[in-house]
């Protein structure tokens, strides 16, 4: 491939990710997409009633001298009219019914779902331009399926996928997930495919920072792969731990009380709400007695070396875990360093 191929590969890449950001943007660039689609109706309805106007005169023998073709014209006329018609529904409702919903996911999911209903419309409209005689056409259309069964086994399991997605909600537009080796937000879910902006990845040492990648996988995945979704609508948070190793005679209490004291002023408060409803749904499974605290807490637990590893614990937003472990980590070495004969780290004294 050369390297302008390359470009154009990318371009149109950028193109299509772009496309789908902008289907999942925020309610005024939503509401500008709206005004557009009703401007368009106004030409719908003119082309209907064209086509209608010349479908009203092939009623009176003005295609007559197209001799046997004639039959075919109308028939095409009111094809292209149902086309058109079915083309103004779905113009109608993305500008009147989805567009106007202020939930991005549901927007994007219904207009998905209405160009594909739409589509398949305009399909069997085009079938019956093309088989005057309804059972011919089943019969050509069930022979067609049965051969393109076998040769687009693949694509039809993602289509299948897609379906389970907007059924079983797995995930959605926006959240984060991890499947296989895949972890990323997802920013786009079509018919065949879901796409994935990255995070962590190979190349980066934290989990947590967009790599610049992007990763598609087809929609069948989800039917034999686990999901983990970090941004579960009912409860998107994920808890997360800091751990510092410190020396048997290092002072116990007052590292626990540093811990606790710099995760209680950064997430301690956020913690309350949300543990309260971390018990409400575990309590309607059969894990409801699962000991979960309202705020951080530090436990110990002895290394295989000849230290103490001390964890801090706590509740926090997946996108915000990175930079909020960060902070932490600073005030609580600042802190724990500022009393050297209470606190003894590892260190390497050979010169």
């Amino acid at each position: 491939m050369s390297e302008r191929d390359i470009k154009v590969e990318v371009l149109k890449e950028t193109r299509e990710v772009q496309r789908e950001l902008d289907q999942t943007g925020d309610k005024t660039k939503s509401s500008k997409i709206g005004r557009k689609e009703k401007l368009r109706i106004s030409s719908y309805v003119i082309a209907i009633v064209a086509i209608g106007a010349v479908y009203y005169v092939s009623r009176f023998g003005y295609f007559a001298f197209a001799g046997q073709y004639e039959q075919l014209l109308q028939r095409l006329t009111i094809g292209i009219l149902a086309i058109t018609l079915l083309l103004l529904i779905l113009r109608a409702a993305k500008a009147y019914l989805i567009f106007p919903l202020h939930d991005a996911v549901s927007r994007y999911n219904l207009e998905r779902v209405a160009n594909l209903l739409a589509a398949l419309g305009i399909f069997f409209v085009a079938i019956s331009i093309l088989f005057a005689n309804w059972y011919t056409a089943v019969v050509s259309f069930g022979l067609i399926s049965l051969i393109l069964g076998f040769a687009l086994q693949t694509p039809i399991t993602s289509f299948i996928g897609w379906i389970y997605i907007l059924v079983r909600v797995p995930y959605r537009v926006g959240d984060r997930i991890k499947i296989s080796d895949a972890t990323g937000d997802v920013i786009a879910l079509s018919y065949f495919d879901t796409t994935l902006w990255e995070v962590g990845g190979p190349m980066l040492s934290t989990d947590n920072h967009p790599s610049g990648r992007i990763i598609k996988f087809p929609n069948s995945k989800v039917l034999g792969e686990p999901v983990f979704n970090y941004s579960w609508a009912l409860f998107p948070y994920v808890w997360n731990d800091i751990s510092f190793q410190v020396a048997y005679q290092s002072d116990l209490q007052f590292v626990s009380t540093v811990l606790t004291e710099v995760a209680n002023e950064e997430v301690g408060e956020h913690m309350i709400e949300r543990v309260r409803t971390y018990r409400e749904l575990l309590a309607e499974t059969p894990v409801d007695q699962l000991e979960v605290h309202e705020r951080p807490v530090v436990v110990f637990r002895i290394g295989e070396n000849t230290w103490i590893t001390a964890i801090v614990r706590y509740l926090v937003e997946p996108r915000l875990a990175g930079p909020t472990k960060t902070k932490m980590i600073k005030k609580m070495l600042e802190r724990l360093n500022a009393e050297p004969d209470k606190v003894m780290f590892p260190k390497d004294d050979a010169r």
